[in-house]
């Protein structure tokens, strides 16, 4: 698990770390220094789908990228959904500011992303803007198709997908002209986007321009599908059972209360499923060390930054649902980021709340950019430099479901989680939850890192109504100044 792969680290932090600091890894004999980063850097960012932390301990190369980087323990997206995840992503903007809280529909999908104006203002515009090359490869968002023909603005090369999620027999619109892929083994996507990637970086170099390119791959997202190579890897690997499988949380709110227990039928498919989404991150990871060995080849591995998140989580058993997203429980929101390159701390651990609207902001200042005033986000570098920033103290969740359009890839059924309209706020030490129907979520994340005792009951009324007033300005701010004013704690 995740926590495994830093918990040396972590044991720094259990001593007692400063609000804000960035854990240095433990000492050596030879104290490593990062280099001065470029004033322009090179950026390789691998956004995948629906991976948890619990699959980062079966993939080697983001654990070496990790210990050569740092890494965050509580970064947390937008919404524990795809399309206004990557949205957040794109614009530094929380979804009450994009106006895409869903997959489809009138709030949320491509043609909102689109009539909305999204797409005019994004890392990618930032900085084709600078003189970057830049690329964008996979999955872009719920409801493009390549039919269309769209290529969205600040993309100088572009290879998308769209309904390609079992990896094989799909399109791609490649620089304006739609290509087939079959089901022969080369053509797996993750496969075809690493070598378009490798392609991209090799080409970039050679012309001497800095670059970016975002790899959004499809897998680990169901169907979970492996690539042939890995179809019969891991056979005893089983879902985790940590201290909140198969339970529900007492005080559980009406969405959650409902649920019968798990069945040995369900257990069954659960680890059925943790074994596919094992295998499907295999091509993934692969990729990765692959993206790694070309910047070195081609020379630019000490002027480049790699980063590496998911858009969101995943549960599988835990409170007792079946696998599904969407909730505003840790499995969910709570996901692995991990950077690396020059000027960045290796092997350290942030430990304060990062979102995805950050990565915006941190690709700008690594690219020279000044990001536009209404970004909500902040950059990362100081964090990511070992620096003490002022910091904000809480992240903001914000969701609408459940969904309802039987062509949503992220439909799922009762049983495995559909909680109504949220809103939210994590820290390190609680989250709060406010749901469309009035009931309240408050779970201590120090004492009940499980996350199975909700007291929001309990709490004092002026501790409540503290809360609720936080949640309220948060969920308008516009802007990192007005948003960083509210996000101190309650």
């Amino acid at each position: 698990m995740w926590k495994l792969l830093t918990s040396m680290l972590l044991l720094v932090c259990l001593a007692g770390c400063e609000p804000g600091r960035t854990v240095p890894p433990p000492p050596s004999s030879t104290p490593a220094s990062p280099a001065v980063i470029a004033e322009r850097a090179n950026v390789v960012f691998v956004l995948v789908d629906d991976l948890a932390m619990n699959l980062v301990e079966y993939m080697p190369h983001v654990r070496e990228l990790a210990a050569q980087g740092t890494s965050f323990t509580d970064y947390t997206v937008t919404d524990s959904l795809c399309c206004p995840s990557r949205t957040s992503i794109l614009t530094g903007k929380y979804p009450h500011n994009t106006g895409v809280f869903t997959n489809t529909g009138p709030d949320g999908g491509f043609a909102t992303f689109q009539r909305l104006g999204n797409g005019n203002s994004t890392f990618a515009t930032d900085l084709r803007r600078a003189g970057y090359r830049t690329a964008f490869l996979g999955k872009y968002i719920n409801g493009y198709f390549p039919r269309s023909k769209h290529i969205a603005p600040g993309w100088s090369t572009w290879a998308a997908g769209g309904d390609a999620y079992t990896e094989f027999n799909y399109d791609l619109l490649e620089d304006g002209r739609i290509r087939h892929y079959g089901s022969k083994p080369g053509d797996y996507l993750t496969d075809v986007l690493s070598r378009k990637a490798s392609s991209f970086i090799s080409a970039s170099a050679a012309a001497g321009q800095p670059f970016l390119v975002e790899v959004s791959t499809y897998a680990p997202h169901l169907p979970y599908t492996p690539a042939p190579r890995d179809a019969a890897a891991f056979k005893q690997v089983r879902a985790p059972r940590g201290p909140s499988f198969g339970k529900l949380p007492t005080g559980a709110t009406p969405w959650l209360a409902g649920h019968t227990p798990l069945t040995v039928q369900d257990i069954q498919l659960i680890d059925h499923d943790f074994r596919e989404r094992v295998r499907a991150v295999q091509a993934v990871d692969r990729m990765i060390g692959s993206l790694r060995d070309t910047l070195v080849t081609a020379g630019v591995a000490g002027r480049t930054v790699v980063v590496f998140t998911s858009d969101n989580g995943l549960h599988m058993g835990e409170h007792g649902l079946n696998p599904g997203k969407q909730t505003p429980f840790d499995t969910d929101i709570n996901v692995p980021l991990v950077v690396a390159g020059p000027g960045i701390v290796p092997g350290a651990t942030v430990t304060v709340p990062a979102e995805n609207i950050d990565l915006r902001p941190t690709f700008d200042e690594l690219a020279g950019v000044t990001p536009p005033a209404e970004v909500d986000g902040a950059s990362l570098m100081p964090l990511l430099r070992g620096e003490s920033p002022s910091w904000r103290s809480m992240a903001l969740i914000e969701h609408h479901g459940p969904p309802t359009d039987p062509s949503d890839p992220d439909k799922q059924p009762w049983r495995n989680g559909n909680p109504p309209d949220y809103q939210a706020i994590r820290s390190t030490a609680f989250t709060y939850v406010e749901y469309g129907d009035g009931a309240r979520d408050f779970y201590d994340n120090n004492a009940d890192p499980g996350q199975l005792h909700n007291i929001a009951r309990t709490l004092p009324p002026e501790k409540l109504a503290q809360l609720h007033a936080t949640l309220r300005t948060l969920s308008g701010c516009r802007g990192q100044q007005a948003c960083r004013a509210v996000q101190t704690n309650p």
